[in-house]
Formats: C-alpha cells, sequence, structure tokens
C-alpha cells in the first residue's frame, strides 16, 4: 500500500503541474526476485489508457473515455496530453497517409 501512495501523490503533482487532474488511475505490480530477496515493482504503464485526466479548467476529458463516451478527438486528446508533459518533440498535427499508421505522430519542423 504503502508504493501505492507515493506513486498517487507523484502522479497528482506531475499532472497538476501541467493543468491535468488525476480522476483515477490503475496499477499492476509484479515480484521480482533477486538471489533469495523479492521486490514489488510497478509493472504498468502511465499513460490516458490507464489513467483518467481530465483539464483542470474546462473538465475536458483528455483520456480513453472519449473513446468510451464517442466524444471523438481521441488523438488529439492524447496528443495534448504528451504535449503537456513534454513528450512529444515538436508539435504534431495532420492526417496519416496512405499505408501509414495513423498513431504514429509526425514530427513538423
Amino acid at each position: 500500500i504503502h508504493l501505492t501512495l507515493r506513486v498517487n501523490d507523484y502522479l497528482l503533482g506531475l499532472f497538476l503541474g501541467v493543468g491535468l487532474k488525476l480522476v483515477d488511475f490503475k496499477l499492476e505490480f509484479g515480484r521480482l526476485w533477486d538471489e533469495e530477496e523479492m521486490r514489488i515493482v510497478l509493472a504498468d504503464e502511465i499513460s490516458p489508457d490507464n489513467c483518467r485526466l481530465w483539464d483542470v479548467k474546462s473538465n475536458m476529458k483528455l483520456d480513453k473515455d472519449r473513446f468510451r463516451q464517442d466524444l471523438g478527438g481521441v488523438q488529439e486528446a492524447y496528443q495534448e496530453v504528451a504535449r503537456r508533459l513534454g513528450v512529444l518533440p515538436v508539435e504534431v498535427e495532420g492526417e496519416a497517409s496512405e499505408g501509414e499508421d495513423p498513431r504514429t505522430p509526425r514530427v513538423v519542423n
């Protein structure tokens, strides 16, 4: 439980710092054996697929609920989260070309 609370505190601050409200999230843990010692490790991704993230000012949903509730703009919402967290190198925009995976961000110089 201690590890879960620490992760919660960290994520709350991380997302609040970029204008996102962390409504809830799911974590998966695993056991890692090292010689005679067992450690509990966080074994899941942290993404809009397993977190509910809303804009602090507008409460706009920027997570998997956009898909589940047929709100549209799923790709744009995920890109907005990535942009706020600083994980996109530069602006990403535009539609995918024929034969191109639409989930692959394209970098615009």
